[in-house]
């Protein structure tokens, strides 16, 4: 999906692992209950990250592996950003600071159902410049959605500029908490945390909660990471196999360390 018209290559892989955590570990989502009202529900509000999410889909067997080679080709409807077509997509969106407020709709339908469905809405840090965002974070904690869980993956940057030299979003802790929100921080690149965060989140929360996650644009490729200009990516062929060889040699060398670490 990073060539032949490209994605958003950067931006996606700073929150894959926070996607595969999430399905892997913490929803009750699979490709056997997508229809079932009592599922939990992941909406994906910073919608050009959805490469992360159909490759996730890919390998939890939701979407066919070979389907993904149809990106951005007029016989199918994967493209730069979710669409309901595609299965496990819970709503489109691609239109920054949207799906906060749909999530939040998903989440009183629930409670009004008496329904235990935990909703989770991933969101930008830069898509925090909405003010949509902040109008659905006072509504959401004055109806008392604690089934609602907001995600933010904080790769600190805003498209091709670092949020804090645009509109600066620190102390954003201390921001969710004056909003009524019940906040936790964790490094969204470390399985290990991840685990010691969700498995932290009350059961039974009194607010809405928030997971800021702290992550880097680009992770897992050393040649992009953290860099503005590799937001969006189109790669040629050749450098697409030269980043996969990347990847799994920064894998090798990453599993070798933490076999030392053991020993």
């Amino acid at each position: 999906m990073s060539t032949d018209g490209g994605c958003f290559t950067g931006a996606s892989l700073s929150c894959t692992d926070l996607i595969v955590y999430l399905y892997s570990n913490f929803l009750n989502v699979n490709k056997d209950n997508l229809q079932n009202p009592n599922r939990d529900y992941l909406f994906l509000s910073k919608g050009h990250d959805v490469p992360a999410l159909y490759g996730t889909f890919a390998e939890l067997g939701i979407v066919e592996r070979e389907r993904l080679k149809n990106h951005l080709k007029t016989n199918d409807h994967i493209y730069w950003h979710p669409n309901t077509n595609i299965p496990g997509i819970e709503y489109h969106s691609g239109s920054l600071g949207h799906l906060l407020s749909v999530a939040m709709g998903v989440s009183m339908d629930c409670k009004l159902k008496k329904q235990s469905n935990k909703i989770v809405v991933i969101l930008g840090d830069g898509e925090l410049n909405e003010g949509s965002i902040w109008e659905g974070l006072l509504v959401a904690s004055a109806l008392k959605l604690n089934n609602l869980i907001a995600v933010v993956d904080r790769n600190e940057f805003q498209a091709n500029i670092r949020t804090e030299e645009l509109i600066p979003l620190e102390p954003l802790t201390n921001k969710f908490e004056s909003f009524g929100w019940q906040t936790y921080k964790c490094n969204g690149h470390d399985f290990s945390d991840l685990e010691k965060t969700f498995d932290s989140l009350p059961s039974q929360p009194e607010k809405p909660l928030a997971v800021i996650a702290s992550t880097v644009r680009g992770k897992g490729l050393p040649s992009i990471e953290a860099r503005a200009d590799r937001w969006f990516c189109n790669f040629t062929h050749d450098e697409v196999e030269q980043l996969l060889h990347e990847l799994y040699s920064k894998e090798k060398t990453d599993l070798k360390s933490e076999t030392l670490i053991v020993r």
